[in-house]
């Protein structure tokens, strides 16, 4: 790993992601770049607090000691994952040990250097307080199991929202997903059934009553009951606005921690003191509603009324639409009325469905939904990257191919320029096949001209309707909310000088954006903005992954060397000299649409794009240190106009795809 490139990882690991300049630069000159070899050891338990670590490569192993001095593992960090935070905070020796499972790569700030960053970054040390007490576990009184636990609360403002199911369905997608231990915490008022027993094969349940003394050191021994579906099942009676019940929960959860890494908990649709304060507990509150507008309306003061009245940090409510009821208006109108962003939307269940679709129906667009939710919930999220290069962007299809016959998962997709193409192709449902099938539309060299319209070049050669028309016949009207997986667009804005990440709003408009070239289409306006090519800021955009959150990049990057961009603009320029020296030695008078058509066969949109490659394959360079697997595809012979060659383009994509299959079966399956 570069430690040029220092400021630029930072800047995409999600701990520091919501940095401005100037605390990013005080994290750059505090920290540094340190590489640790296989089974070397980082810090061991007992040992004085050192520093903080997060991990930008490799996997690292936590473990501690037994009675018997053998070593226990509690958890495996990828990259992203910061640790040795709890003894920096409370200044305690290490409670647990870690060591590199591979060749790592981990970014260190010494302890008193991490002092003083939490006190000129408060928003660090507030960060870090929320976790701060999951990570305090009770060794003395239970042998903690794991290292870091997550609690979710799944709510609503309504009864009827589909809301156990729902948590049933998250917990059994956790366990398959994460294969890490989950238990649900069913807790009614008393007097209600619980359902959950009976939907995990469980028979007379016992209920532990939170409003009753009782010794809760005995409780996972004696209250826990464990499912033949991996996950474990916890029921309570508790009484609304009663302190005590809360005391308890909160010890009870205390203990699970040591044990579970994912605890949900299914709240009644209540808005007592009690279960407020349970809320609270919580890392992330899942919110459901249904897409009606008397739902949606019900929700949004639900939300408002927590984060006004109760202080809860906007950045852990989820809400999810829940499409058991058919909506009447339109996506954009349910989230006006909502008034916030949508985590997630999952399908309408069909009528007499089981409860476990997760188990019993896994290919439902439910299970789909909600896997993907788990996935994200669980750091494993896999991301597709899909880089610029116009003809060489084709390579992407022969990449998909391979993804699609040895069914890796893919949880979001991403893409840039010509990558923005057969991202949202892929995304609306489009197979390789399908796609390349499309690409075939360009047989002859001169297809290209089907997309252009040149223009007076007072913003770009080229007015951009024809391509516009090309996607319309492809695309249809199709938004956002069509799409069968996330999708993310990247841009420019011309005036901001920023990257813009498109995600709502038509297709269209959004790959129109990303691929207009600067200097050679004319800029693209989307709503009120001027937008440009996405790769003029993210060539190979990864960085916008990781501030996702998605722990699993594959990238792929089709943009030539620069030692190659700079052979072809030679030949490039000594083509263009080549053709005007001809040019004078012609008699015949052309008209002016024919002398702007040579200009532009003389290859000078060609320089004007191999001069931005040589850009780009620098950014490109780097923004592939953020992906686990970069696949970069042989391109040589090849020329970024040559889309009659699609085919070859994706074989040579393809065998780069199969080429690296064993390290992308890793990184998806660890």
């Amino acid at each position: 790993m570069n430690p040029k490139d220092k400021e630029f990882i930072i800047k995409g690991l999600p701990f520091f992601s919501g940095l401005n300049k100037k605390e990013l630069a005080v994290i750059d000159a505090k920290s540094q770049i340190v590489e640790y070899r296989k089974g070397q050891t980082i810090y061991e338990e007992g040992s004085a607090p050192s520093a903080f670590y997060c991990i930008l490569s490799g996997r690292v192993q936590i473990y501690t000691k037994d009675k018997s001095a053998n070593p226990l593992i509690l958890e495996y960090l990828h990259r992203g994952k910061y640790f040795g935070i709890i003894s920096l905070l409370t200044n305690e020796p290490h409670s647990v040990t870690s060591a590199a499972i591979n060749d790592c790569a981990v970014l260190e700030i010494k302890k008193d250097d991490f002092d003083s960053l939490l006190q000129s970054i408060p928003r660090l040390a507030i960060d870090l307080s929320r976790s701060l007490s999951r990570r305090l576990k009770r060794k003395d009184i239970h042998q903690k199991k794991i290292f870091e636990s997550t609690v979710i609360s799944v709510f609503s403002s309504y009864a009827q929202a589909g809301k156990t199911v729902y948590t049933l369905n998250l917990a059994l997608s956790l366990n398959r997903e994460t294969h890490k231990s989950v238990i649900i915490l069913d807790i009614l008022p008393r007097g209600k059934t619980h359902t959950l027993p009976q939907k995990l094969g469980i028979d007379q349940p016992p209920i532990f009553d939170l409003s009753a003394a009782a010794d809760i050191y005995a409780l996972p021994k004696d209250f826990a009951m464990q499912s033949n579906f991996g996950i474990d099942l916890f029921c309570f009676y508790y009484e609304e606005d009663n302190d005590a019940c809360l005391k308890r929960l909160i010890e009870i959860l205390s203990i699970l921690v040591n044990d579970y890494h994912y605890i949900l908990l299914d709240l009644p649709a209540e808005m007592d003191r009690s279960i407020i304060s349970m809320l609270n507990q919580s890392d992330f509150i899942h919110i459901l509603t249904s897409p009606d507008p008397c739902d949606l309306k019900r929700t949004n003061n639900l939300i408002n009324r927590l984060i006004a009245e109760f202080n809860f940090d906007p950045g852990k409510i989820k809400t999810i639409i829940n499409e058991y009821k058919l909506s009447k208006i339109e996506h954009g109108d349910q989230l006006e009325i909502l008034g916030q962003d949508v985590f997630a939307t999952i399908p309408k269940i069909e009528f007499n469905a089981p409860a476990r679709l997760i188990i019993d129906q896994p290919d439902s667009e439910y299970s789909k939904a909600v896997r993907r939710i788990a996935r994200q919930m669980g750091d494993c999220l896999v991301g597709l990257v899909l880089g610029v290069g116009v003809g060489y962007g084709f390579c992407h299809v022969g990449v998909l191919k391979v993804i699609e016959e040895e069914n890796i998962p893919v949880d979001i997709i991403v893409g840039s320029s010509i990558g923005s193409l057969i991202a949202s192709l892929w995304a609306i449902g489009k197979s390789s096949a399908e796609i390349l099938e499309i690409t075939r539309e360009f047989k002859e060299p001169k297809s290209i001209w089907g997309l252009i319209d040149i223009t007076f070049p007072r913003l770009g050669f080229i007015k951009g309707n024809k391509l516009y028309r090309f996607l319309k016949k492809h695309f249809k009207d199709k938004t956002f909310y069509d799409v069968k997986l996330p999708l993310k667009v990247i841009a420019s804005d011309v005036h901001k000088k920023e990257p813009k990440i498109l995600d709502k709003g038509p297709l269209v408009d959004a790959i129109m954006a990303s691929c207009s070239m600067p200097g050679v289409f004319t800029p693209f306006k989307f709503k009120e903005e001027i937008l440009f090519d996405g790769g003029v800021t993210y060539p190979l955009p990864t960085e916008p992954l990781m501030q996702m959150g998605v722990r699993k990049i594959i990238a792929v990057n089709v943009t030539p060397s620069r030692e190659d961009i700079l052979k072809q603009l030679k030949k490039l320029k000594e083509s263009a000299a080549l053709g005007v020296a001809l040019d004078a030695q012609t008699s015949q008078p052309r008209g002016l649409f024919a002398r702007i058509k040579s200009i532009f066969n003389l290859n000078i949109v060609n320089i004007i794009f191999s001069s931005v490659e040589i850009l780009q394959s620098e950014v490109a360079r780097r923004e592939s240190e953020l992906a686990d697997v970069v696949l970069h595809p042989d391109t040589q012979g090849l020329f970024w106009l040559d889309l009659h060659k699609a085919d070859e383009f994706a074989r040579r994509g393809e065998e780069e795809a199969r080429r690296h299959l064993d390290q992308i079966r890793q990184l998806v399956n660890e």
